[in-house]
């Protein structure tokens, strides 16, 4: 896909599935969400390379070890009426930050996007993360203020699949 002089991006193939799923985990302790973290590495094959792949990878390797990886998909937007790229998670091993491969990478998936006719290219970040957000923000990203994300998971999402939505006493808004 691309190459710098100490990194070349390509796009993820099975054998790098042991390496990218280290990665999440290390992904996953340095969000301090390890404990939510359930995946097994033969789900992220399926996930990648089953019969109905749900995401996409690029990974970007510096002298042929895997540092750094970008989990993707396909979302749509109503709005523009096209399909745009979602970025999952964009990792880069601790050993190896501050030589720009964060920012390789989210050129490698920006030019993607245009590829691909996207219409947006977007992601989400931990509100305490402040060295990602502003990194994020120095590559011309809009962190959007008025959006939260929604989610159901685990009981919550079997219960609303069954209609009885676990109810919440909410306070009252001003």
């Amino acid at each position: 896909m691309s190459t710098s002089s100490s990194l070349a991006i390509r796009p993820a193939t099975a054998s790098d599935v042991a390496a990218i799923f280290g990665m999440i985990h290390e992904l996953a302790v340095f969000e301090k969400l390890e404990h939510m973290m359930i995946a097994k590495e033969s789900m992220l094959h399926d996930s990648l390379f089953g019969p109905h792949p749900a995401c996409e990878a690029l990974v970007g390797e510096e002298n042929g070890e895997m540092v750094t990886f970008a989990l993707f998909f396909h979302n749509f937007s109503t709005f523009l009426c096209r399909k745009g790229l979602y970025l999952e998670d964009l990792y880069v091993k601790q050993s190896v930050r501050g030589k720009g491969y964060g920012k390789q990478m989210l050129v490698a998936l920006a030019q993607l996007a245009v590829e691909r006719d996207c219409g947006r290219f977007e992601w989400s970040v931990l509100d305490w993360n402040e060295n990602a957000i502003n990194f994020y923000k120095g590559m011309g990203a809009d962190v959007m203020p008025d959006w939260r994300i929604c989610r159901v998971a685990g009981d919550a999402l079997t219960q609303l699949s069954a209609g009885t939505p676990k109810t919440i006493a909410l306070e009252p808004s001003e």
